[in-house]
């Protein structure tokens, strides 16, 4: 048997042992392992029904004949599936220059953006955005912020807009 990641660099490579070393935590394989990995003797390991838990660094250590060490690594990253954004408002129909408006957008995305008329919101000195981004309080409202608005929140997998809500501005 060769070790797959060395025949990237160096022609294939026969080798004799194998030690598997995953994530930061530093699990090795053993009695501690969750029942749900598997390390092949090809160098590869399956980890089925993945979970949070799961991301980090994993390593590959082969041990070569003539006691030389090859070793291979990479990261997995694990994203949980999005939940459809949805859109909720204090009030929407508001008095301009009297009222202000406050726009929650209930994910669990780590990226929100947010959308005015189905484009990119410009921003105005009026409007603040909470820390995590899921909330746009605008005070106070003026006429030209009616319209549309939506949250679009995304990860590395998918991407989902909110149903948009209609801000209605009395003046």
């Amino acid at each position: 048997m060769e070790f797959p990641a060395a025949s990237a660099h160096r022609g294939l490579v026969p080798w004799l042992g194998l030690l598997l070393a995953v994530r930061e935590s530093g699990f090795t394989p053993g009695p501690e392992y969750s029942g749900r990995e598997t390390a092949n003797p090809d160098g590869t390991l399956i980890i089925r029904k993945v979970i949070p838990r799961d991301l980090g660094l994993y390593l590959v250590v082969a041990v070569l004949p003539k006691g030389k060490i090859a070793m291979g690594f990479g990261r997995l990253n694990v994203y949980e599936p999005l939940i459809v954004p949805t859109l909720l408002a204090s009030n929407t129909t508001v008095t301009e220059n009297v009222d202000a408006v406050v726009l929650t957008c209930y994910t669990n995305a780590v990226l929100t953006f947010w959308l005015y008329n189905a484009r990119n919101l410009p921003f105005t000195e009026r409007m603040k955005l909470s820390w995590d981004h899921r909330t746009l309080t605008i005070d106070p409202v003026r006429r030209e912020d009616a319209g549309n608005y939506q949250c679009k929140v995304s990860n590395l997998i998918d991407a989902f807009e909110s149903a948009p809500v209609q801000l209605d501005v009395k003046y």
